[in-house]
């Protein structure tokens, strides 16, 4: 029965297009939130969490290492029998918007530019502990 296999590795997939744009989304937020004078954009677990996540992709990267989500994803894939490509609706676009194919050392340049672009956004707008 390859169903429940399939279904759990789009749900990994969903979850994993959740991480990319919280981290990718997450910075413009910040900067917009700060300047329309939001104040939970400054909230120190929610910039944490930010932070934390930027910093985990680029390490992964730089140490040649791929997600675990995707990890997970690919061997539920696997167990489902689409080791060709008889993607579902969700794989197909989903993986059109998060994947590319290049060497991981350009993501890992990628990750860590955008990271610094996150410390930046720590510094120029400093996370506050919400009351």
């Amino acid at each position: 029965m390859n169903l429940p296999y399939q279904t759990l590795a789009d749900a990994v997939l969903l979850l994993h297009l959740g991480v990319v744009l919280f981290v990718v989304l997450g910075l413009p937020t910040i900067v917009i939130g700060n300047r329309l004078r939001w104040p939970w954009v400054n909230g120190l677990g929610w910039r944490m969490a930010h932070l934390v996540t930027i910093a985990v992709v680029a390490l992964q990267a730089w140490l040649d290492r791929y997600c675990p989500l995707t990890v997970i994803e690919s061997a539920l894939r696997q167990r489902a029998g689409q080791a060709g490509y008889e993607a579902s609706f969700v794989q197909h676009w989903v993986e059109r918007l998060i994947y590319h194919h290049a060497p991981l050392w350009v993501f890992a340049l990628l990750y860590t530019a955008f990271g610094l672009l996150v410390v930046w956004a720590w510094w120029r707008y400093p996370p506050r502990r919400q009351s």
